[in-house]
């Protein structure tokens, strides 16, 4: 009997049982590099108000000045991450996020670069939002993974990024409160997670080698995925922030007048609870997507539009702690939205597309962090609940418009 070519067997089917590479665990702290940098100015917010005397109207458009940098970032990055590679983008949007930082640690003795940082800020997540979740989908396909689908490879960069929007504003907000220089020293630890991400980013392989001009296939007129992408995302999206940005912008500094000396605490937390709830309803996004295509979607915007109700009861009588529930209900829509989202460009979009497409729904998602500004201009003409209940009233509209039958033609 051959005993002796049982080893060898056993070894073989060792090797071939072998579980690939986890590239997109190496490359996930990428996206939450760049959830930390967009969510630590979140919760300073009052605190810049208190040190700095900038008026709340000031630190609502530094909020949003993030928003105009990120579109170009967005609209640049997925061209540039389909030409040159994910890796090489990715890497660069990096080196740009931990200059922003510097300019904003800056900004205490010189109040004027906390607008380039802010900017810069959002050059460097929209472009590293783009390189980067495309580049963690990829590396969780074969031949570098193993994800059982394309929409499960695809949701995974959007859980990274909300565990840097949950940790990185609790981290600012209690350093904020307790250590020396807080404006300062608050930005460090997003400077020692841009080095961690990097030093695990870089065993990651690329996935796609550049291509030169002379060689990139001609755009077709019309690409197949432009409707259903029209009809059946672009009306989510906005959501995706808009839910999150009017948590951590709005309700704080509306409920936490009763908070004396724990403002930036409690901010801080908010900008936990709302992206942890978006972590936590992972699992209900994967089973509502495996029912129907767009019942993420409704869910999603139908929890966001209680989420804003609640928000609106707790500003009317001032409670902070209905406005951590509210908090955690926009966090759930957010959580649905952005899965939704990821999954159908993931669905839509060819590989040699797949970057420009994400790229498209990253900049759309981002118009909804411009919210709050249009909360503060809305405020001169009415009070803080009814403008929340009418946000509330336009996400309803916005799930009969997914609803209507023209749009689910599409699926």
């Amino acid at each position: 009997m051959p005993l002796s070519h049982t080893p060898t067997a056993r070894v073989g089917a060792a090797a071939t049982a072998a579980p690939a590479p986890r590239h997109w665990l190496r490359a996930g702290w990428l996206m939450t590099a760049s959830g930390w940098s967009a969510n630590q100015y979140s919760s300073l917010l009052g605190a810049y108000r208190a040190h700095l005397g900038l008026t709340a109207a000031t630190t609502t458009a530094l909020f949003a000045v993030y928003v105009v940098g990120l579109i170009p970032g967005l609209l640049v990055g997925g061209p540039l991450a389909d030409r040159h590679g994910r890796r090489r983008v990715a890497f660069t949007a990096l080196g740009l996020s931990a200059l922003a930082t510097c300019l904003l640690m800056a900004g205490p003795a010189a109040p004027p670069l906390l607008w380039p940082g802010r900017f810069l800020t959002g050059v460097g997540a929209g472009t590293l939002l783009t390189a980067g979740s495309v580049w963690i989908k990829e590396l969780s396909t074969p031949p570098y993974g193993t994800a059982p689908s394309a929409g499960a490879a695809a949701r995974r960069s959007g859980l990274f990024l909300s565990a840097g929007f949950a940790t990185g504003g609790l981290a600012a907000s209690l350093i904020a409160q307790w250590a020396p220089h807080p404006m300062v020293l608050a930005y460090v630890p997003h400077l020692v997670l841009v080095a961690a991400a990097a030093l695990s980013a870089v065993r990651a392989p690329e996935t796609v080698p550049p291509r030169p001009p002379d060689t990139t296939a001609p755009e077709p007129a019309v690409p197949a995925y432009r409707a259903p992408f029209r009809h059946l995302v672009v009306p989510v999206t906005p959501w995706v922030f808009a839910a999150p940005a009017i948590a951590f912008a709005v309700l704080p500094g509306l409920v936490d007048t009763g908070l004396h000396g724990w403002q930036t605490v409690y901010a801080g937390v908010i900008t936990a609870v709302t992206p942890g709830a978006g972590l936590l309803v992972a699992p209900l996004a994967r089973r509502l997507s495996a029912r129907h295509r767009l019942a993420t979607a409704a869910t999603g915007l139908l929890v966001t539009a209680v989420g804003l109700l609640t928000g609106a009861l707790a500003v009317a009588h001032a409670q902070p702690a209905v406005a951590l529930l509210a908090a955690a209900l926009l966090g759930t829509g957010y959580g649905l939205c952005v899965a939704y989202g990821l999954t159908e460009v993931a669905a839509l979009a060819p590989p040699h597309h797949l970057a420009r497409l994400t790229a498209r729904f990253w900049a759309v998602c981002y118009l909804g962090f411009c919210t709050p500004y249009a909360v503060t201009l809305l405020g001169g003409a009415f009070t803080p609940p009814t403008i929340l209940a009418g946000i509330a009233v336009v996400a309803l509209l916005t799930l009969a418009a997914l609803l209507r039958p023209g749009a689910r033609s599409s699926v």
